[in-house]
């Protein structure tokens, strides 16, 4: 009767460490996430162009080369592969947490009892072997093996697998950001730099055409046909010419020590094509379904693998509530003397222990991490939403971008095409008038004086 007495005890202290466990705060509702659009500006159109490979999106060698050179020198690049790397250790060690943990060693002691102790009173009417008994200082010799497992019941253990799984993908994804932003800068910049190199080129004609009538001017002058005031307004014209030149010098210096940057390395030329602008550019872009492009972008998978992970954390955070089983335990040879130690079976020592723990003083610490866990997984959810909304925003933003360019090129092209015809005009009026002039005068012909 007492026996059962105790059994039933025994359980029902068992099964209030249970229950005490297992009341934990009541997780979040995490809020909807907003639905997004069907469509960018109304476009119909479904292919989309984030399936294509970055290298199909431009046509020019020198700048495909330049972007290999960045992905393999590039010091941000380097960095994320290093992120990776902590990531897929720390993977490995919450996988490591699931399995019991064995290790080996050996011990040398040496121990004396009290004589007036129950150890030593004992000791001293034993036989350690036959004829002879336990001496006073008595030597321990140990070497085996030793173990712990905490038994993941509850599946806290493997929440936090989950939590660094998520985040060894969301690394990943943090270097797709890094490579799409380095791929995009460079292009960028290139692209600038050819059209300073244009730009260049137009004002070094201007400056030629600029000499070239303020030479006429000055021979005007000369005859009689033009004042001071309009060879100086000439002069200022050829002088602010000038100056825009040392400009965009300057500007190409600074895009090509930008390049250089991005390919990890110090200032040096930048090799490129010449006139290759109104020849190649680069394929339309497709924007396609909203859901099905924002899906594809780098910046919104890690966004979601981090509320993955959060959501995880949130999990194991709770668990940490219920009651953990450990067991432990040893096996090896133990005796007094070397020569008895791998003497088997006598000298096997075995140890077995399995305990249940149940946390009720921390318990206000515990609820701090989960509520901490709950804030971080809000956090993540705010911030993945925040990420698509950027995302359709840069996406419809470039897509008026590229129609806008699209009207302003034309326009400035018609503009080009009247002016050139304009300036056409003007130089062959000036051709004309100096055909005209007695002696077939030139610009190095000097005019008698008046």
């Amino acid at each position: 009767m007492k026996e059962s007495i105790d059994k039933i005890t025994c359980g029902l202290v068992a099964v209030c460490l249970f229950m005490a466990g297992c009341q934990t705060t009541k997780n979040i509702e995490s809020s909807a996430i907003k639905p997004m659009p069907e469509s960018f500006a109304n476009t119909k159109d479904s292919t989309n162009s984030a399936m294509i490979d970055w290298r199909q999106f431009f046509s020019d060698s020198a700048l495909i080369d330049l972007i290999d050179i960045a992905l393999k020198n590039n010091l941000d690049v380097l960095m994320t592969f290093q992120k990776i790397e902590i990531a897929r250790a720390d993977l490995k060690l919450r996988k490591g947490a699931l399995l019991p943990e064995i290790s080996g060693g050996g011990s040398v002691s040496q121990r004396r009892f009290g004589r007036y102790t129950m150890d030593g009173a004992g000791n001293r009417a034993t036989e350690i072997t036959p004829g002879r008994m336990v001496p006073d200082d008595l030597p321990d010799y140990y070497i085996g093996l030793q173990t712990t497992w905490e038994m993941d019941i509850w599946g806290k253990l493997r929440s936090k697998k989950k939590a660094a799984f998520a985040r060894y993908l969301g690394s990943i994804e943090g270097k797709n950001i890094v490579l799409t932003n380095l791929i995009s800068e460079i292009a960028i910049t290139y692209y600038e730099l050819l059209s300073l190199d244009t730009e260049l080129e137009i004002i070094r004609e201007t400056i030629k055409l600029q000499e070239d009538a303020l030479s006429m001017v000055t021979i005007q002058k000369q005859a009689a046909a033009a004042n001071e005031l309009v060879v100086q307004q000439f002069d200022a014209q050829l002088l602010n010419s000038r100056a825009l030149e040392v400009e965009v010098l300057q500007r190409i210096t600074v895009s090509e020590n930008r390049i250089n940057y991005l390919l990890g390395r110090f200032p040096q030329p930048i090799t490129r094509k010449k006139s290759i602008l109104p020849k190649e550019i680069p394929a339309q872009v497709k924007v396609g379904i909203p859901s099905d492009l924002l899906k594809n972008r780098p910046d919104i998978k890690h966004a979601e693998f981090e509320l993955m992970a959060t959501k995880a954390d949130v999990v194991s955070a709770k668990k940490a509530f219920y009651p953990s089983f450990n067991i432990t335990g040893a096996m090896g040879f133990q005796a007094f003397n070397t020569s008895y130690l791998f003497r088997s079976p006598e000298s096997i020592a075995y140890t077995a222990i399995g305990s249940l723990t149940v946390p009720l003083i921390n318990r206000s610490a515990i609820q701090a991490q989960f509520k901490t866990a709950q804030a971080k997984q809000l956090e993540a959810l705010c911030n993945y939403q925040k990420t698509i909304i950027n995302g359709y925003i840069e996406v419809y933003n470039e897509m008026n971008n590229i129609k806008n360019l699209e009207r302003a090129y034309n326009l400035t092209t018609k503009k080009s095409d009247r002016v050139n015809s304009v300036n056409r005009d003007i130089i062959g009026a000036i051709q004309n008038w100096q055909g005209k002039l007695p002696g077939g005068i030139d610009n190095t012909t000097k005019c008698p004086p008046i």
